[in-house]
C-alpha cells in the first residue's frame, strides 16, 4: 500500500485546501449575514464530502507510513488543533461571531504549518 501513497496524499492535501476554503467562504457568509447560503443543503453536503474523502485519506496516510515519521510528536499537535479547529468553527458558524471565525482561520493555517514542517512548532520552526 505504501506504493500508493503519493496519490493518497496528493487527495488528501487537495481536500485540506478545499475544506479550508469552503469554510472560509461560508464563515465569511455567515458573518456578512447570508446565513441562508452558508448553510443551505448543497453547500453543507459538499462540505461533509469533502471532510469524509480528508479524514479517509489521513487515516489511510497514517496506517501505511511508518511509525517512526510520527517521532516528534507533530502527529499529535496536528490532531490537537484539528480539535480545537472543528470547536472554533462550529461557534463561528452557530453564532456568526468574527472573532471565532478568525481564531478557527488561524488554527487552520496552524495546522497546515505543523503538516508542512512535520513539526510541533509548524511556522514557527524556523523561529525556534
Amino acid at each position: 500500500m505504501l506504493e500508493l501513497y503519493p496519490q493518497i496524499k496528493a487527495v488528501h492535501v487537495g481536500a485540506v485546501a478545499i475544506s479550508g476554503a469552503l469554510f472560509a467562504i461560508r464563515g465569511a457568509l455567515v458573518i456578512a449575514r447570508r446565513r441562508r447560503l452558508a448553510t443551505s443543503a448543497p453547500v453543507r453536503y459538499a462540505s461533509y464530502a469533502v471532510d469524509t474523502v480528508l479524514l479517509a485519506a489521513a487515516v489511510m496516510l497514517v496506517a501505511i507510513l511508518p511509525p517512526a515519521m510520527f517521532a516528534n510528536q507533530w502527529l499529535v499537535a496536528k490532531l490537537a488543533l484539528v480539535v480545537v479547529y472543528v470547536a472554533l468553527g462550529i461557534v463561528a458558524m452557530r453564532r456568526g461571531s468574527p472573532a471565532f471565525y478568525v481564531a478557527a482561520l488561524a488554527a487552520y493555517l496552524a495546522i497546515v504549518g505543523i503538516a508542512l514542517a512535520h513539526h510541533p512548532l509548524g511556522w514557527l520552526r524556523g523561529a525556534a
